[in-house]
This record gives C-alpha cells, sequence and structure tokens, in this order.
C-alpha cells in the first residue's frame, strides 16, 4: 500500500505520457508475508527491481488521471470544513478529524453517526459523475487515547505514560482495544501509536 501511496504522490505532477513511460520492472516488488503473530494483518515484503502487482494496477490509473485529480488525491481536510458533496465535486483524497472534529460538530454523535458520515463520504468519493476519478477516499482519525473523539469510547494513558509502565503486552492491547473501535466507526486510518 505505502508503494501504491507514494507512486500517486509522486506522480501527482507527471503527465500520463510520464507515467505510461515508467517501466513496471521500475518499481520493487511487493509480496504478502505472514505478519509474526497469528490473527494479524499480513505485511508487505519489498524486493527491489521485481514488477508488483501494485504498479501494475497503479500506473493505469494514473495515466488515466488528470492533473487535477491527481493534485486532489493529495488533499486532506478536516471534516470540519469539507462535506460528502465537496469530496464527490472534487474528487479529495483523504480527510481526517482532529481533535474536537465531530460528525455534525456534535459532541455526543453516536457511532452509527460516524459510520453514517464514513459511508456518505464513500459513496462520494467513488461517485465519478462531477468528474471524480472515483477513487475510495481514506479517513484518518486522531486516536492517541483510544477513539477519544467518539462520545463513550474507552480512553487510555499518554503515550508516555503507557511506555513508562514497561508492559509492551498491555500496550499492545490498548491498541487492538482502539483499532476495533476505530473500525466500528468505519474510519480507515489511526494518526496514533496506540
Amino acid at each position: 500500500m505505502c508503494l501504491a501511496a507514494l507512486s500517486v504522490a509522486l506522480s501527482g505532477c507527471q503527465t500520463s505520457d510520464d507515467v505510461a513511460k515508467v517501466s513496471s520492472n521500475s518499481a520493487p516488488a511487493i509480496e504478502s508475508a505472514a505478519a509474526p503473530n497469528a490473527g494479524h494483518a499480513s505485511i508487505a515484503v519489498v524486493t527491489p527491481g521485481e514488477p508488483s502487482d501494485e504498479t501494475a494496477f497503479v500506473m493505469p490509473i494514473l495515466a488515466s488521471m488528470t492533473l487535477e485529480q491527481k493534485v486532489a488525491q493529495m488533499i486532506q481536510p478536516d471534516i470540519r470544513y469539507v462535506t460528502p458533496a465537496d469530496v464527490r465535486r472534487y474528487g479529495i483524497g483523504s480527510i481526517l478529524n482532529g481533535g474536537g472534529a465531530f460528525p455534525g460538530m456534535d459532541k455526543h454523535s453516536a457511532v452509527e453517526d460516524w459510520r453514517a458520515l464514513a459511508d456518505e463520504f464513500y459513496e462520494a468519493s467513488v461517485d465519478e459523475s462531477e468528474g471524480s476519478a472515483g477513487i475510495p477516499i481514506v479517513w484518518g482519525t486522531d486516536a492517541v487515547h483510544g477513539h477519544n473523539n467518539v462520545f463513550g469510547a474507552t480512553v487510555f494513558p499518554h503515550n508516555i505514560g503507557l511506555g513508562a509502565t514497561g508492559n509492551p503486552e498491555l500496550v499492545a492491547a490498548i491498541g487492538e482495544a482502539t483499532a476495533r473501535e476505530v473500525r466500528e466507526t468505519g474510519i480507515d486510518w489511526i494518526f496514533a501509536p496506540t
């Protein structure tokens, strides 16, 4: 995934002709490897000099995109300042909610409100009716103390305090709990080490 994101970011200012000239042999191969812990997601292993499935998938998409669509994919506004209609119109690539940002600016928004807004942003992002490239949006959330923007979520201590416990199993369990709570709200990405 990192290679795909990097390809999009670095190719943002290239023309379609420039992108089409890139050889699939110029990008490293990515293959899936089992994570050390059973039950966790697989990780990507990059082999320099070998073509990758991601490159073969990404390069034609980049070649078909306009400069405006590429730039829009690199924009990440806060949910306080963007609507699903904006995402549909401009093809924005990602959104975020930092501290103090909630669906409808309602601090007491329920999990269902978060999930509904995530679905609205997603549906808008894949709608090509107004010129968007139709690439699914990525939503990042500030979850440094658990999913602390969500009313009723579990809130955990500061990372420095967790580190001071000297208990890596506890920190891992907190990370997993946070990931589960974030997943329930339909959000894709956590800005946090816990």
